[in-house]
């Protein structure tokens, strides 16, 4: 009934599928989860300590027991700086430890992305991702490695304050600790609707973060549309959903927290009455008192920081949901690459496939022979499916009936991810990265020399890098920017002609050329006759250098 009142949704995992994923992601941060609880419990020894010395330290300047002064308040002194000395230690391994353990998450992750089947469709923005990338992985790093160690300090400093307490008087022990079972009793509801809040306000941030990067991506295109105020008011539209979801979330938390509070508060004046009481009767010292009051505090402070914990939970099951949902796609085939002798060919056995199935097939029962050491143009209006033949050819895609074979003169073998190793691809547009042009080279091999480089530099008709006043190590902005179209694409050619496989791909990746540059470079690369190469292309003068042609009908 009160489930159905607070309209608490399903969620997408059950608890324990959770539960199991946060176990596995705690065994790579098991040093600093360790550390920071050993650092924790010595604080809580300490503080404990600490109420006892100051207790002592009063009843003795007070006369109510023997001792020397000095002697105390050193004792104090002492545990004052072993305090700041764990602060310290805890500093440092949060810090330290924590950003190796947000990176080595973030690697896994993303390397989880990487070799995970494509779809051909992307089903989350880049920018969700991202956003998924950085901030829930902070959320849960910083839960397994610090909330979880924190709470067994939490706990023993309770339970310590607790038994000391008793050692006082057992009476106002219960008495302040009679409402921690009520909190427990609430906060099964509290989470599951707090979690579907939390979970509605990382959403909306995510998208907040897409329309953000869609923005500053493309406001050349903005500023050329003279949509400046279009983009603004696109960006205060979603920003305006993400306060409102804010807001509902926050009243639900601020209505749980007083409620909370008001508890606590109840308790500390409880106590303090009842001490009060007992010290104007004689039976307490002033000391003691002190002590009664510094140890409420330690039982309602711990109080405090394990009923956060709920929101804590709330907040850590919705990153890690979050997380999951990233590594929802099977990974592709794992294991030794397949390389097959040169020269390859590919071959498509009645291939066909849909992207959906309600806009019916790109490609049906297509059968064509790319042979050993050919050059072909594959031709056909746009959407007609060519981009698709050439991610099922790269094994990105799976026809959903007939077969993709690369074979050679030894035999032939149906196309997976393991056999990437014979094939080059150089898709249509600027692909290039941030960094050097130095760099964007040895992503098609990574043991390339200069010597290299330059070779395949002029084999692409790319000479110009080496006249550039930094050379190699140009640097190149986003989507090669620095650079025009033409010289990224020749860049391009260079990275692919450095990888050097058997066959070639090669989607409209000589658009940008002017035709005689273009013609050169069609010499260079087929001047040696040693490759399988496929051209996607509209090009004319790209045909005219090929062996055969596949044209491809819109369907």
């Amino acid at each position: 009934m009160l489930r159905e009142w607070l309209k608490v949704p399903e969620t997408k995992y059950t608890a324990r599928e959770i539960f199991s994923w946060l176990w596995r992601a705690w065994k790579g941060n098991r040093l600093q989860a360790i550390l920071n609880a050993i650092i924790g419990l010595l604080s809580v020894v300490v503080s404990l300590s600490s109420v006892w010395a100051v207790q002592n330290a009063i009843d003795v300047a007070s006369h109510a027991k023997q001792g020397s002064i000095y002697w105390a308040v050193g004792l104090m002194a002492g545990l004052i700086l072993s305090e700041f000395g764990l602060n310290i230690a805890s500093i440092w391994v949060q810090n330290i430890l924590g950003i190796k353990a947000q990176n080595r998450m973030q690697q896994q992750l993303l390397d989880r992305l990487l070799r995970s089947e494509w779809h051909g469709k992307e089903t989350r923005h880049s920018g969700d991702v991202l956003n998924r990338l950085e901030f829930d992985v902070s959320n849960v790093v910083t839960f397994l490695t610090q909330t979880i160690p924190g709470a067994l300090s939490t706990t023993a400093m309770f339970l310590g304050a607790f038994i000391y307490l008793c050692t006082l008087d057992w009476r106002l022990a219960l008495v302040i600790t009679f409402m921690i079972p009520l909190f427990v009793l609430v906060s099964k509801i509290y989470v599951r609707q707090m979690r579907s809040l939390t979970r509605d306000v990382r959403n909306q941030d995510s998208k907040v973060q897409s329309v953000l990067q869609e923005t500053v991506q493309h406001r050349m295109l903005i500023k050329t549309l003279e949509s400046d105020e279009a983009a603004v008011d696109k960006l205060e539209g979603t920003q305006s959903v993400l306060r409102k979801k804010v807001v509902k979330r926050t009243i639900f938390s601020v209505f749980s927290n007083l409620v909370m509070n008001f508890g606590f508060a109840l308790g500390y004046l409880v106590a303090f009455l009842w001490a009060a009481i007992q010290m104007s009767r004689g039976i307490l010292t002033f000391g003691q008192m002190t002590a009664y009051l510094q140890l409420v505090n330690r039982i309602q402070s711990p109080a405090r920081q394990l009923t956060k914990l709920v929101p804590a939970f709330v907040s850590v099951f919705t990153a890690a949901e979050r997380l999951m949902e990233l590594e929802e796609d099977p990974l592709e085939e794992q294991g030794t690459p397949i390389v097959f002798d040169p020269p390859c060919g590919v071959r498509l056995n009645h291939i066909s496939y849909a992207y959906d199935e309600a806009d019916g097939n790109v490609i049906r029962d297509l059968s064509f022979d790319f042979k050993p050491g050919s050059c072909t143009a594959v031709l056909g209006e746009t959407g007609a499916g060519k981009t698709t033949i050439v991610r099922m050819i790269l094994a990105l895609l799976h026809p959903q009936s007939g077969t993709v074979e690369l074979y050679n003169s030894k035999g032939s073998r149906e196309m997976s991810p393991r056999m990437r190793a014979n094939l080059v691809y150089v898709p249509q547009g600027n692909t290039l990265l941030s960094g050097t042009i130095r760099e964007n080279l040895r992503l098609g091999r990574l043991d390339a020399s200069d010597e290299d480089m330059k070779k395949a530099l002029h084999l692409s008709c790319a000479d110009f890098v080496m006249e550039l006043p930094d050379g190699l190590d140009t640097q190149c902005a986003e989507q090669g920017g620095g650079l025009s179209e033409g010289q990224a694409q020749r860049i391009s050619i260079a990275r692919a002609l450095l990888r050097d496989r058997s066959i070639m791909l090669f989607d409209e990746a000589t658009s940008a050329l002017d035709p005689d540059t273009e013609r050169q470079l069609l010499q260079n690369i087929l001047s040696k006759h040693d490759k399988t190469i496929i051209f996607i292309t509209h090009r004319p003068a790209v045909v005219d250098y090929c062996d055969q042609t596949l044209h491809i009908d819109k369907i």
